[in-house]
C-alpha cells in the first residue's frame, strides 16, 4: 500500500468515526505497513489484524478498540500510543517501544512482548494470559488488576511496577527484577503459584 492509498483509507476512516455516511471503517488487515509513519493517526476501532507494522511509527497514535490480532509490530514505536481495549491476541510486539503507552484492558493473550520497552506503560486490567514478557522492561508500569496467568516474565524488569490485584497464577518470574514493585499480598499467593520467585 502506497502513501496516497493509506491516506485515503485514513481519511475515510475519520469520516466513519464521525458518523459521516460516506466514511468507511479502515480495513488494513494483512496490509504491509512496515516503516509507515502513522504518528498521531486515529485508527481507533480499525481492523489491523495480521498487518505488518515492523519498524513503523505509531507514536501517540489512537488505537483504542483496534483489532491487531496476529499483527507484526516488532521493533514498532508505540510510545505514548493509546491502545485501550485493543485486541492484540497473539500479536508480535517483540522489541517494540511501548513507553508510557496506554494498554488499559487490552487483550494481549499469547502476545509476544519479549524484550519490549513498557516503561511506565499502563496495563491495568489488561489480559496477558500466556503472554511472553521475557526480558521486557516493565519498570514503573501499572499492572494493577492485570491477568498474568502463565505469563513468561523471566528476566523482566518489574522494578517499581504496580502489580496490586494482578492475577499471577503459574507466572514465570525466574530472574525477574522486583525491587520496589507492589505485589499482591503473599496471603493470596499459594505456594508454587509463581515460578522462580522466592517469598521474602
Amino acid at each position: 500500500m502506497n502513501t496516497d492509498q493509506l491516506k485515503a483509507v485514513l481519511d475515510s476512516h475519520l469520516l466513519w468515526l464521525r458518523g459521516v455516511s460516506s466514511g468507511v471503517r479502515a480495513d488494513l488487515s494483512r496490509a504491509n505497513l512496515s516503516r509507515a509513519n502513522l504518528s498521531g493517526a486515529d485508527l481507533s476501532r480499525a481492523d489491523l489484524s495480521g498487518a505488518i507494522l515492523s519498524w513503523a511509527s505509531l507514536t501517540e497514535a489512537n488505537l483504542t478498540g483496534a483489532i491487531l490480532s496476529w499483527a507484526i509490530l516488532s521493533w514498532e514505536n508505540l510510545s505514548r500510543a493509546s491502545l485501550t481495549e485493543a485486541i492484540l491476541m497473539r500479536a508480535n510486539l517483540s522489541k517494540a517501544n511501548l513507553t508510557e503507552a496506554n494498554l488499559t484492558e487490552a487483550n494481549l493473550t499469547e502476545a509476544n512482548l519479549s524484550g519490549a520497552n513498557l516503561t511506565e506503560a499502563n496495563l491495568s486490567g489488561a489480559n496477558l494470559t500466556e503472554a511472553d514478557l521475557s526480558g521486557a522492561d516493565l519498570s514503573g508500569a501499572n499492572l494493577s488488576g492485570a491477568i498474568l496467568s502463565k505469563a513468561d516474565l523471566s528476566g523482566a524488569n518489574l522494578s517499581g511496577a504496580n502489580l496490586s490485584g494482578a492475577i499471577l497464577s503459574k507466572a514465570n518470574l525466574t530472574e525477574a527484577i522486583l525491587s520496589g514493585a507492589t505485589l499482591p499480598p503473599i496471603s493470596i499467593l499459594p505456594e508454587g503459584t509463581l515460578i522462580g520467585w522466592t517469598r521474602g
